[in-house]
């Protein structure tokens, strides 16, 4: 079979599917079949995390490079077209914004998750409408979904009335390089980024969804309680400027003394940022499986974590868990760090 994965969206604006992607990519042409990956890449996009050089000399994978941009009209027109030319069997999409018509062949997307349906209020009212039609459409004209946990299947299950078994679980997992550290790359990885001794770790985005500003809220009642005073909340991940609201919240109450932000984190160097860390917290209130818990734990980093939507999945009973919803039970679990 020729089996075609629209790998455009490895690119900086996409942090996490990026490295879904880029990681899927590199584990199916690891494996031993006869099948060839036709590789879709579009070179002009900015990738600043994913090297794909070692794709080109795998001999089960095909790559083609193409002009055509994610949220573009000629997605619609170019892509199927492209699709034809290639003589793909299938197309894998791994995202909900893809080709809706005219592909030759059957399509699998990925759906990570149903934010934008569960929390609308995160999206403008031009963001719901544009949300709803192009996640409908996506669902309407694939042949197979993917998701990443079972609490996503049931949402997407439930939401656009599908069979369950018309929604295919493949859980992620760490990858292999996240590993406990030694304490030499910890500390070149602590003066290349300029960090504190004793920190507790946010990795991830600063939308919404994430919860950082109750997260905010409850290291403010910690440090007013005058625990954890030698140690700071570093926040690092992809900063979208749209939500300015915890860099604002941080200022506002004079935390920058106890609260740090590193935006766009190495990828060679998460591993040593886990390790050095004293624990993991992640107060995200939804998420479609939730990989940096399951990172960290994987660097032997103690984690703290949101009791919602698919965290529990991830982290078993080997997490210390809260409700996203109140700061003040995440202030007591962030006392049981020790300094």
């Amino acid at each position: 079979m020729r089996i075609g994965i629209d790998a455009r969206y490895i690119y900086d604006h996409f942090p996490g599917i990026g490295r879904y992607v880029a990681s899927l990519l590199y584990a199916l042409s690891a494996l031993d079949h006869n099948h060839t990956l036709v590789v879709l890449i579009n070179p002009q996009l900015p990738n600043t995390r994913h090297d794909l050089k070692a794709l080109h000399t795998r001999s089960s994978v095909e790559v083609v490079a193409t002009r055509i941009k994610p949220f573009s009209l000629e997605e619609q027109i170019a892509l199927p077209r492209l699709v034809r030319q290639l003589n793909l069997d299938v197309l894998h999409s791994p995202y909900y914004v893809k080709p809706y018509t005219r592909l030759s062949c059957p399509n699998v997307v990925t759906i990570y998750d149903l934010i934008g349906r569960r929390f609308p209020k995160t999206l403008s009212q031009r963001g719901r409408w544009l949300y709803r039609l192009s996640m409908g459409l996506a669902v309407r004209s694939s042949q197979a979904i993917i998701t990443i946990s079972e609490n996503a299947r049931e949402d997407i299950a439930f939401v656009y009335r599908l069979p369950r078994e018309q929604v295919a679980v493949t859980p992620l997992a760490a990858d292999p390089r996240f590993t406990p550290q030694t304490t030499e790359v910890i500390e070149t990885v602590r003066e290349i980024y300029g960090l504190p001794e004793h920190y507790l770790l946010y990795l991830g985005s600063n939308k919404p969804h994430k919860n950082l500003e109750r997260l905010i809220r409850a290291w403010e009642r910690v440090t007013q309680e005058g625990a954890n005073a030698n140690t700071q909340l570093l926040i690092a991940g992809h900063y979208d400027p749209h939500y300015p609201e915890t860099r604002q919240m941080v200022a506002e109450r004079g935390l920058s003394n106890s609260v740090m932000f590193i935006a766009n984190v190495a990828e060679h160097d998460l591993p040593a940022l886990y390790s050095g860390a004293l624990a993991f917290v992640f107060p995200s209130y939804y998420e479609g499986f939730g990989l940096p818990p399951l990172e960290a734990m994987a660097c032997g980093t103690p984690v703290l974590c949101a009791y919602a939507s698919s965290l529990p999945e991830v982290v078993g009973n080997a997490a210390l868990t809260f409700d996203p919803y109140n700061f003040i039970e995440q202030a007591e679990e962030l006392r049981r760090i020790p300094a």
